[in-house]
C-alpha cells in the first residue's frame, strides 16, 4: 500500500467533504476494491473517517475535521518553501502546489513558509549562454514513470545510430538543462539522453522498478561511473596561487591543490579524459601555468603552440 495514495485520498475528502470508494477509484486509477481497502486503513490507523451507508452515502471525516497532512516542524517547514519557493517564480503547477501545502500546515507555521518562498528566485534568462528548451518528450516519460507504464524509444546513440528500445522508466534527472531517464532493460539499468531520443510512445504494459530503487542513489553511481571515466589522466601543475579558483571552474571536482605554497605559486593536480584534453583546457594559460607531469600532456601542448606559430605567424601589422 502506497502512502502517497493514502495522503491523495485524505486531500480528496477533504477537498469534497464526501467520498465514494468508486469516485476514489476513479480518481486514483486503482480497483474499487483497493480503494477500499485504504479507505478501511485509514479507520484502521486512527484517522477520522467513516462510512455512510445507503444511497448517497460515502466516506467522510468526522465532522469535517482537517488533518494536518504535513507532519512538519517549524524549521522544515521553512525548509521545503525555501526550496520550492524559487519553482513557483518559474511554474505555475509549482506556485499552485505551494498554495495548496501552505494551506495544510498549521496557523503557527505560515508566517515564516510565506516569508520563505520570497527569500529567493530564479531568474531563467541567462546571460550569454544558450538556453537549451526542455525537451517535449519529458512529459510524456515523466508520466509513464509515475503510472509505471512501460515507453517503446526510438534512440540514437553518441554515434547516432538509430535503435529501438522498450523500457521500463525508472526516473528523470535535469542536470545543467540537460535531462537523462533512468530506465530498466533486458541488459539492466541504463541511462538515456532525452534530447537524443527522436520517438518516445507510451504503452499499457506495466514496467517493472526494483522494489529498492532510489533514484538519487542510482543517479550517484552513473555519475561516479561518468567521473570516473573523466579523470583517467592526471597531471601536475604549477600556478600562482590566486589563480587556482580560476582553475577549479574549468575542471570542477577534478582540481586538487597539492601542498603548500611556495614562492607564490602552488601545486595542483587536474584530471581528464585524456592528456589532449588537459592541454585543451591550459593552452590558453600561456607561460602563467607550468606543467610538470606527465610528459605526454606537455607534448600536446608544444603541438598546439606549434600549430598556433604555423597558422598565425607574428610579425604583421595592418
Amino acid at each position: 500500500m502506497r502512502a502517497d495514495r493514502l495522503v491523495a485520498v485524505l486531500l480528496l475528502m477533504q477537498t469534497r467533504g464526501r467520498v465514494t470508494a468508486a469516485e476514489l477509484a476513479t480518481e486514483l486509477q486503482v480497483s474499487v476494491a483497493t480503494a477500499r481497502r485504504d479507505l478501511a486503513a485509514l479507520a484502521t490507523a486512527g484517522v477520522p473517517v467513516y462510512p455512510q451507508p445507503g444511497r448517497g452515502g460515502g466516506w467522510s471525516l468526522v465532522g469535517g475535521a482537517r488533518t494536518d497532512l504535513s507532519g512538519l516542524t517549524a524549521a522544515e517547514a521553512r525548509a521545503l518553501f525555501l526550496l520550492l519557493g524559487p519553482a513557483a517564480a518559474v511554474s505555475t503547477e509549482a506556485g499552485a502546489a505551494l498554495r495548496k501545502l501552505l494551506g495544510a500546515l498549521p496557523r503557527t507555521f505560515r508566517a515564516d513558509a510565506e516569508a520563505a518562498t520570497d527569500a529567493m528566485m530564479i531568474d531563467p534568462v541567462r546571460w550569454g549562454e544558450r538556453d537549451r528548451p526542455r525537451p517535449a518528450t519529458v512529459d510524456l516519460l515523466q508520466t509513464a514513470v509515475i503510472r509505471r507504464r512501460k515507453v517503446r524509444l526510438t534512440y540514437a546513440g553518441s554515434r547516432r545510430e538509430r535503435t529501438e528500445r522498450l523500457v521500463d522508466p525508472w526516473g528523470l534527472i535535469d542536470k545543467d538543462d540537460i535531462w537523462y531517464l533512468l530506465a530498466g532493460t533486458g541488459r539492466g539499468r541504463r541511462t538515456f539522453r532525452v534530447d537524443r531520443i527522436i520517438q518516445a510512445e507510451s504503452t499499457d504494459q506495466s514496467a517493472a522498478r526494483p522494489d529498492d530503487f532510489a533514484l538519487a542513489a542510482a543517479w550517484q553511481e552513473v555519475v561516479d561511473e561518468i567521473e570516473q571515466r573523466r579523470s583517467r589522466t592526471w597531471a601536475t601543475v604549477l600556478i600562482a596561487e590566486r589563480f587556482v579558483p580560476i582553475l577549479r571552474d574549468q575542471f570542477g571536482r577534478h582540481c586538487h591543490p597539492d601542498g603548500e605554497p611556495d614562492h607564490g605559486r602552488v601545486r595542483v593536480r587536474l584530471a581528464a579524459p585524456t592528456p589532449l584534453d588537459i592541454a585543451r583546457h591550459l593552452a590558453g594559460w600561456g607561460a602563467l601555468i607550468e606543467v610538470v607531469e606527465p610528459r605526454s600532456v606537455r607534448d600536446e601542448l608544444a603541438r598546439i603552440g606549434t600549430e598556433l606559430v604555423g597558422g598565425y605567424p607574428g610579425g604583421h601589422t595592418d
